[in-house]
C-alpha cells in the first residue's frame, strides 16, 4: 500500500494533504516498530506493508489500524452527537485523525457505538467499523446491556415497576423496557 494511502485510511486528511506531509518530511517510518531508527520518508508513493506499521507524523506517534475500536469514558456535560445542541460533543476529545478517518457512509471518522445523556458519565464504544456497530446496537440482535446507576435520591417499588414496564424516549415511540432491575442500600 502506498504511504500516502496508509495516512489517508488514518484520517491524517485528504490524499493531497497526506501527500504533502510526506512530501515536507512530516512522517517518519519506524523499521521493525521501533522509534529509534524513525527514518523520514519524502515519497507518497513509496510501498510499505501497513499490518504493525508504526510511523510519526507531525511529531505524533501512530500505529496503523484497518479499523479503529476505542474506550472512552463519557464526561458529564459532553453530548455523543455529531451536532451537539447545547454541549460540546463527545468527538472534540479525540484525536483529529480518529474523527477524519474516511467512511464510505455520509458521517466520517469512529461513531459511538449507542449513546449517553449529557449528564451521564460513563463507558463509550467507538469504532469505524459499521458492522460492530450494527450488531451491538440493533435491537435485532438482543445484545444485552448492563447499566449500573447512582441515583440522587433513594428508587421507591413504583419507580423500579416503571422501568420494567417501560419508559418512552423523546426519539422512540414504543417503551423500553428493562429486563430486569436491581437495588442496592
Amino acid at each position: 500500500m502506498q504511504l500516502q494511502e496508509i495516512l489517508y485510511s488514518q484520517g491524517f486528511g485528504t490524499r493531497r494533504v497526506c501527500e504533502g506531509l510526506i512530501q515536507r518530511g512530516l512522517v517518519h517510518v519506524y523499521p521493525n516498530g521501533s522509534p529509534v531508527h524513525a527514518q523520514p520518508c519524502t515519497q507518497p508513493a513509496m510501498e510499505i506493508v501497513p499490518d504493525g506499521l508504526r510511523f510519526r507524523v507531525k511529531g505524533v506517534d501512530w500505529q496503523y489500524q484497518s479499523k479503529a475500536y476505542l474506550m472512552l469514558h463519557k464526561p458529564a456535560g459532553t453530548e455523543c452527537s455529531q451536532k451537539p445542541s447545547a454541549y460540546p460533543s463527545i468527538y472534540t476529545l479525540l484525536p483529529s485523525p480518529l474523527r477524519m478517518r474516511p467512511q464510505k457512509a455520509a458521517v466520517q471518522g469512529v461513531q459511538a457505538v449507542g449513546r449517553l445523556d449529557q449528564d451521564t458519565t460513563g463507558l463509550l464504544l467507538l469504532t469505524d467499523d459499521g458492522k460492530f456497530i450494527h450488531r451491538m446496537s440493533s435491537p435485532r440482535h438482543h445484545v444485552p446491556k448492563v447499566y449500573e446507576v447512582t441515583v440522587k435520591h433513594p428508587l421507591n417499588d413504583a419507580q423500579v415497576q416503571k422501568l420494567l414496564e417501560g419508559v418512552v424516549l423523546d426519539d422512540d415511540p414504543k417503551p423500553v423496557r428493562a429486563a430486569a432491575c436491581l437495588t442496592r442500600a
